[in-house]
């Protein structure tokens, strides 16, 4: 076979893969919403761990091969039991409370994920991986003394202009993915304050 026949033939094939698991997918968000979405969240949320710790290690220039396994795992179960669920039914909510039709539906779910989610959400991250760290209520207060504020500015900076293309144009059922990609990235600073 000619070399640029095969290569179409590859990239059909991976285009097809694509399609397939895009299918897959959505079939599972339509059967199990939540399971699917915290599932996602569980992979995403460790992997942006990963991401983060192998970020760090370059910086570092450090050459080992050692990584912290626990701390893609605390992530995994924060995404999993956390992430995945409570922003299910937080934009179900929010679909249910503002409507689409009424004035400004837009910009008022904005204000309520920005003022009210946002914050609480954050404290809720704080929390749980200091639990999942086994680490004590003194460490967690000193944790939100130093990096809650920057944490919450730097939230509201990236994820304003990213949640009002994912509150008012993206599918209901694709928001919790679409943040979660994006939480690749938030998770892997969130995880740079904890160094």
């Amino acid at each position: 076979m000619a070399p640029a026949a095969s290569r179409l033939q590859a990239e059909a094939g991976f285009g097809a893969l694509a399609r397939r698991a895009l299918a897959s997918y959505l079939l599972l968000l339509r059967l199990y919403p939540v399971l699917t979405k915290a599932a996602t969240s569980g992979i995403l949320s460790a992997f942006s761990n990963f991401l983060a710790q192998m970020i760090e290690k370059k910086r570092k220039k450090d050459n080992s091969q050692n990584l912290d396994v626990t701390g893609p795992l605390r992530y995994a179960i924060y995404g999993f039991f956390f992430t995945g669920p409570v922003s299910h039914f937080f934009y179900l909510f929010m679909e249910y409370w503002i409507p689409p039709e009424i004035p400004l539906a837009g910009v008022k779910r904005l204000l309520l994920d920005r003022l009210l989610f946002a914050p609480a959400f954050l404290v809720l991250f704080f929390l749980v991986m200091n639990f999942l760290e086994g680490k004590d209520v003194s460490t967690f207060a000193a944790k939100m003394r130093s990096s809650f504020w920057p944490a919450l500015q730097m939230n509201w900076k990236v994820w304003t202009p990213l949640q009002f293309i994912n509150i008012n144009y993206v599918p209901l059922q694709l928001r919790v993915l679409f943040a979660n990609l994006v939480a690749l990235f938030w998770y892997a600073y969130l995880a740079s304050l904890g160094k």
